[in-house]
């Protein structure tokens, strides 16, 4: 695979849109005038920030597929433009963005995410001014340069642990994710609801039960199911999250990803499917 190498000022810039987001905050956060303006605060740590576009001499460039960045503690920002992930250091002052050191990958990226890459690089240097409109989960960030450049981001919620439809992408052993078997991606599958019930798809056959939520823990009760006989892998995989769904475990989301491990130390993650706009 080819490589490339992206530009220190693509680091920054990254790093750059990570700090303006780091230091949004509506309400107490607003200047006071009317104006939106970023004020420093903590209020936002945490959100997944989607890059909707970037305008570089008054074109503006849709952002690739999965473009975006998330705000951890202090100061630190990690994301995706689509194609390479970054990491940075960030400070904010007022509505004003100072870029720290950052690091980034360097893969191979289909020639228009490469294209659009340059471009956030060009448009991430120096200092940059924030404003965020809107209020929870529906917020707007703008980055905006002193040549007049800008790129925009918008709020996406973290998914919740009842109503969403999770489908399974790995197997967890431990410390060791592993792929699904070879054949079974995207059969596998589980909502909780509300009313303590959880049922889906094991890859083969569909289940339904009892899952009692209390905190970060998962009590499952006993499982009922079809009684199909499926391929080798799809019943490997049954039998793999069947260890999982069983008893006590605890949960995590990240932002639309949920892991679940069980106390034998056998676990599963999955992800959700995108907010709709």
């Amino acid at each position: 695979m080819h490589t490339q190498r992206m530009a220190v000022s693509v680091l920054a810039a990254l790093a750059t849109l990570t700090l303006a987001a780091c230091g949004t905050e509506t309400g107490s956060g607003k200047s006071g005038d009317g104006s939106g303006t970023v004020r420093t605060g903590p209020s936002v740590t945490g959100v997944h920030w989607n890059v909707s576009a970037l305008t570089v001499d008054g074109k503006r460039t849709t952002a690739p597929a999965g473009a975006h960045v998330e705000i951890g503690p202090e100061g630190k920002a990690t994301g995706s433009l689509g194609c390479n992930r970054f990491t940075a250091d960030v400070r904010v002052e007022g509505d004003k963005v100072t870029v720290g050191p950052g690091t980034t990958t360097e893969m191979g990226c289909e020639k228009d995410v490469q294209q659009f890459e340059k471009a956030m690089g060009r448009a991430f240097s120096g200092e940059l001014k924030a404003a965020v409109a809107g209020r929870g989960d529906a917020k707007e960030l703008t980055l905006t340069t002193a040549r007049g450049d800008s790129i925009a981001l918008t709020s996406e919620p973290s998914a919740p642990l009842t109503g969403t439809a999770w489908t399974v992408t790995g197997l967890v052993s431990g410390d060791v994710t592993a792929s699904l078997p070879a054949g079974t991606e995207k059969k596998a599958h589980l909502t909780f609801g509300k009313d303590g019930s959880v049922g889906g798809n094991l890859g083969c056959n569909s289940f339904h039960g009892k899952a009692t939520v209390s905190g970060s823990t998962l009590t499952f009760g006993p499982l009922a199911s079809t009684r199909k006989m499926c391929a080798g892998p799809e019943m490997e995989l049954e039998r793999a999250l069947l260890a999982v769904l069983d008893g006590t475990a605890t949960y995590g989301i990240e932002h639309r990803s949920l892991s679940i491990e069980a106390k034998s130390g056998k676990g599963l993650n999955a992800t959700a499917p995108a907010a709709k706009g």
